[in-house]
């Protein structure tokens, strides 16, 4: 008999937990608590429940859910069927999340109660769709829709011995679709074998690091990026392999966050800077102990403002990288050993150093290789077994995302003798003045530390003497009074002391009450330069 050859399956990321027989549970909001063997039961029903309701290998299921155990269920089962996960981004415009559903050819769908009124706002644009299930956390099934069957009860009608075949290790696994700053949302999909090894890349980088940022199996996993999102960064693939408690919130209320924080023990999150900044502005959180907890940020650069605010709460707090085509993380902020007080911050505040099997170069316009010293900023491009292959039926833009056999990232960044890789801007938020490049994130990070400000955003707006001017958006801290001529005159300061040049210095500093986010948390300059531009 010859050798088995062990595809590298989603299923096979449950092994590890069975075979420790993880004494820890799974829990969603106040509502459930299941324990591992519980889970894995729960998710041969799931398998065998979508099979009696049509499910092949190759069809498209999506999934409209707040963070749950059944997101995560479906994390597992659908896959494992040979099917392909699809995450819908309920925070899409309507038409937007129609054409997603459409165009990624759906045929099941499961639906939250919240989400049920929008789908029926679409459900006539969705023709290849045929059959809905209902998510309701607890009480009747919600109207308004044709549901073939509630969640639970479908569960509990079907086989708790159900078997997942084994295929092809490149089979698809998942699908969902990025949103750019122009035309339609595109898709990119994973396989099998890309999610797992973009699994063991993360949990290798996290359990590997030295003095901040380590991870065990005795973490207790609190989520705060929508699963929705690039598989929540794969983080509860890890979570599982690793048998760890998993707490999901459902959605995202802070006073609600702030109570499962305390009851549950949570010591390891991951969000976007605006999420961060919510909680540590929620009265809640105010008289919690954060000192365990380790927050890994994403999505938007992390502030220094805003780590500051964290370290001094006692929190582990570091940024990440990566984008929804890397599956997603490319590079972790992790603390080399040995460091200053502000080279660490500057560390934790960078994109960090190469994850395992990620290649990063800093290139020029000809693809050549710019100098690792800090100083010369290039497009960033990389390559790892976990990058998606394109983009779904768009030749174009894969071509264009591959050009010279490199992902194109779009971001600018240098990479230091240290190895850390920082990222200057994208490349459409570089702001260009007066022949002089201004970096937009740059700007950002000193804005943050100014005492008054919550918040900054900074985007270029057309100038008939210069080209373009930087103009910064900055929302106050709650409580405190915001004068734009004083951020100002802390942004010569900083000129003065080198950071900056004094041309870099925005001549219109608006306080604004919220600043405009995309339907993942992170900062949407396109709509913020269309504000300033009406």
């Amino acid at each position: 008999m010859p050798a088995h050859a062990y595809p590298l399956l989603i299923k096979q990321l449950l092994v590890t937990p069975i075979q420790q027989a993880s004494g820890a549970e799974i829990v969603y909001r106040d509502l459930r608590r299941h324990t591992y063997p519980e889970f894995i039961t729960r998710i041969a029903r799931l398998g065998s429940a979508l099979t009696a309701l049509g499910a092949r290998p190759g069809m498209r299921i999506a999934v409209l859910d707040w963070d749950s155990h059944r997101y995560l269920e479906c994390y597992f089962a659908v896959p494992m069927l040979g099917a392909v996960l699809m995450t819908a981004n309920p925070r899409l415009a309507p038409e937007q999340l129609a054409y997603t559903l459409d165009h990624s050819g759906a045929e099941i769908l499961l639906v939250h109660p919240d989400f049920v009124s929008l789908v029926a706002q679409i459900r006539a644009r969705l023709p290849k769709l045929r059959t809905l299930i209902a998510l309701p956390d607890d009480g009747p099934m919600p109207e308004g829709l044709a549901f073939a069957g509630e969640y639970e009860a479908l569960l509990a009608g079907a086989d708790p011995g159900f078997v997942f075949p084994e295929f092809d290790e490149n089979t698809t696994a998942t699908q969902f679709y990025t949103t750019g700053t122009t035309g339609l949302p595109k898709g990119v999909s994973f396989s099998h074998r890309q999610i797992v090894l973009h699994t063991l890349s993360l949990m290798a980088n996290l359990m590997l690091a030295s003095r901040n940022g380590r991870l065990s199996r005795e973490a207790v996993y609190l989520p705060l990026t929508p699963m929705f999102h690039v598989h929540a960064w794969g983080i509860p693939y890890l979570a599982t392999v690793a048998g760890m408690k998993q707490v999901y919130p459902g959605r995202y209320v802070p006073a609600a966050i702030a109570a499962l924080f305390a009851r549950e023990g949570a010591t390891f999150s991951h969000c976007v800077p605006t999420i961060l900044n919510m909680l540590l502005a929620t009265p809640e959180f105010a008289a919690l102990d954060l000192s365990r907890w380790q927050v890994i940020i994403g999505g938007s650069a992390l502030p220094r403002g805003l780590a500051e605010a964290a370290l001094a709460r006692g929190i582990d707090v570091y940024a990440g990288y990566g984008m929804s085509e890397t599956c997603p993380v490319l590079s972790l902020a992790q603390v080399k050993p040995g460091l200053g007080a502000e080279d660490e911050i500057r560390a934790r505040t960078s994109a960090g150093l190469p994850s395992v099997l990620v290649e990063l170069r800093v290139v020029d316009e000809d693809m050549n290789d710019l100098p690792h010293d800090g100083a010369h900023p290039g497009e960033v491009v990389a390559r790892a077994p976990h990058l998606t292959a394109g983009y779904v039926g768009n030749d174009a833009a894969s071509t264009a995302l591959w050009a010279g056999g490199w992902l194109h990232t779009g971001d600018i960044g240098v990479i230091g003798a240290d190895g850390y890789l920082r990222i200057t801007d994208r490349a459409k938020d570089v702001i260009k003045t007066g022949g002089e490049w201004v970096s937009s994130l740059d700007l950002e990070d000193l804005i943050s530390r100014h005492a008054d400000v919550g918040e900054v955003a900074v985007v270029g707006v057309p100038d008939a003497k210069w080209g373009e001017r930087p103009v910064a958006l900055v929302v106050a801290k709650a409580g405190r009074d915001l004068d734009p001529e004083s951020v100002r005159q802390f942004l010569f300061a900083a000129a003065a002391r080198g950071e900056i040049s004094r041309f870099a210095v925005p001549e219109r500093i608006e306080p604004v009450a919220a600043l405009d986010k995309t339907s993942v948390g992170k900062l949407d300059k396109k709509r913020l330069r269309a504000r300033l531009a009406g």
